[in-house]
């Protein structure tokens, strides 16, 4: 069964916000084997959309970590965090093989 974009947000309550497909997002692509996959969605800003995906359970705080990628070429890397990617600011996204978690953390929109 495939889920919409609009049912994840009705699910959850978050307002429907996609991003544009010409905006990018911050990817890890080194860490992208590794499970969960996570994402987390900051406030949109200069040309960005606000989303950072990466996976395994730890962010690293390096700088090189994340690299830019357009929204429209994300079906290449994950297309299962596709339906996820209209939850608002502030909305955070966990998927592993037998697991979904989706949760709202405030500290995403205090940057």
């Amino acid at each position: 069964m495939v889920i919409s974009p609009q049912d994840i947000c009705a699910r959850y309550g978050s307002e429907f916000l996609p991003p544009e497909p010409s905006q990018k997002l911050g990817i890890a692509f080194g860490s992208l084997h590794a499970f969960p996959l996570n994402a987390l969605r900051h406030p949109p800003e200069s040309g960005t959309c606000g989303w950072y995906i990466w996976g395994g359970t730890e962010m690293s705080q390096d700088a090189e970590f994340f690299q830019p990628l357009h929204v429209s070429h994300l079906t290449e890397y994950c297309p299962s965090l596709l339906p996820f990617l209209a939850l608002a600011p502030g909305w955070r996204v966990l998927l592993a093989p037998e697991q979904t978690e989706v949760w709202f953390d405030e500290n995403l929109l205090n940057v």
